[in-house]
């Protein structure tokens, strides 16, 4: 991961930058009870994002589980921004780092339907963004299964059992974590 910008300022005194962000790119998954004032986090980095960005992004919405009222989640607000290539996507890269976000260049390589950026504060994720290709197949895709889960608290309530599952076998593997709640995501889009 590389980071710029102001991170350093937002630290506690005994942690620096680096450690902050060493500490948040390991951090544990770890899930919490839901917090209503994750809605007014989202909102305040859209109000930001669209404030610096707003002639490139076409988009800007709450998604995960953080924005599903009452669903259990790691508390790290995930935004979706839209874009209209992904060539814009990655023009925005260095602004956006000088904006205060990290990523993972070789992380990135790997994903052909997104980018990938994430802010950190005290060593823990803050923000997690997602830039796709506005009103794409991710787009839409990530958008019904939020609603989805909105809609259904039947569902949701087996979703957030099925995440403290894997959150307990996965505790140090983010990446194990999100891949192995695939298959249930991709029945609830199934039937969307």
């Amino acid at each position: 991961m590389s980071a710029r910008g102001p991170a350093a300022a937002r630290q506690t005194p005994s942690m620096t930058d680096a450690e902050s962000l060493a500490r948040a790119i390991h951090e544990r998954v770890m899930l919490v009870p839901y917090d209503p004032a994750w809605p007014g986090r989202f909102a305040a980095e859209r109000a930001r994002l669209l404030g610096r960005f707003a002639d490139a992004l076409r988009g800007v919405v709450h998604i995960g589980s953080t924005a599903v009222p009452g669903l259990p989640a790691k508390p790290v607000i995930d935004i979706m921004a839209g874009v209209d290539s992904l060539a814009v996507a990655d023009a925005l890269m260095a602004p956006l780092l000088e904006a205060g976000y990290v990523t993972s260049a070789e992380f990135n390589a790997a994903l052909t339907d997104r980018r990938w950026l994430m802010r950190h504060a005290a060593g823990h994720r803050t923000h997690h963004l997602h830039l796709v290709v506005h009103d794409g197949q991710l787009w839409r895709q990530r958008l019904a299964f939020r609603d989805t889960l909105r809609a259904a608290p039947a569902l949701a309530e087996r979703y957030a059992l099925l995440k403290a599952e894997l959150a307990a076998r996965h505790p140090d593997d983010r990446e194990a974590y999100t891949r192995a709640k695939g298959e249930f995501v991709r029945a609830v889009l199934a039937r969307t």
